[in-house]
């Protein structure tokens, strides 16, 4: 299927490693232009490279921090001056701080703090930012990573979730707001899916991977390739009718009607 997009520019938040990494080289599959945007240079250097000769599409490197104000004004203007603007934004984010608790152990302000930033905040600066852009060129989707912890609340996940589902209801009021100028605002809502850090032993034991199989009627972890091709489907022409909307990528873990 010929998703309409080839000859489009995305930018990849947090796309240095794992997740971002995957879906920036899933959209230059399609003929999309990357703007890939994180905190470390040589390693996000290395992936433009790789998905240039990989993929014949352009890759631009862009360091910088989505909690930095400077960095994401850098950001913006980069892609103006480099590409005119941008028509496909995906904002993935890093993970909560670490260790993960119970809730009732979650009482240090500054852990709070950190994840507010990371998960909230960063994006919302980011996306603020590229909008007017994105409305200026009447076209655009904008597609936030969340986490399937949003519609069913996993343990020792509120640092996630408190703040990813704000995320959700920020791109939901987007979404009312920017329908009119051709722009879709969705989530993606991804739980057990096998990442860089979580394959082979080092991540869970037998018996820990046992017990993660057993949480989706599928009966194993889903792959990059599945969770990438959902983000991929939402940057499309044929998802034009789709906005507001948090898709699942979890094998039917969460067992709500809605």
């Amino acid at each position: 299927m010929d998703l309409g997009i080839r000859g489009k520019t995305a930018l990849v938040t947090a796309s240095s490693g794992g997740m971002g990494r995957n879906i920036a080289h899933a959209l230059a599959a399609e003929g999309v232009n990357l703007a890939l945007f994180a905190r470390s240079a040589d390693k996000l250097q290395a992936i433009a490279q790789e998905i240039e000769a990989q993929h014949g599409v352009r890759a631009l490197a862009i360091r910088g921090s989505m909690l930095s104000r400077s960095d994401v004004d850098n950001l913006v203007r980069r892609l103006q001056t480099e590409f005119s603007g941008v028509d496909i934004a995906v904002l993935n984010t890093g993970r909560p701080p670490n260790p993960i608790r119970a809730t009732v152990e979650e009482t240090e302000e500054e852990r709070w703090t950190e994840a507010y930033q990371s998960q909230l905040w960063g994006t919302i600066q980011v996306v603020s930012q590229l909008t007017p852009q994105m409305m200026t060129r009447g076209w655009g989707r904008i597609i936030a990573v969340t986490s399937a912890s949003v519609k069913a609340p996993m343990p020792h996940h509120s640092l996630s979730t408190v703040f990813r589902a704000g995320v959700t209801a920020y791109m939901k009021h987007l979404a009312n707001e920017v329908g009119t100028k051709g722009i879709t605002v969705n989530c993606v809502a991804p739980a057990l899916i096998e990442t860089p850090h979580r394959a082979g032993s080092a991540a869970y034991t037998p018996e820990q991977a046992a017990a993660r199989k057993k949480l989706t009627p599928l009966g194993r972890m889903g792959t990059q390739q599945e969770l990438t091709g959902v983000v991929t489907f939402l940057a499309s022409m044929q998802a034009g009718f789709i906005t507001g909307a948090t898709v699942p990528v979890d094998g039917g873990m969460v067992s709500s009607l809605f």
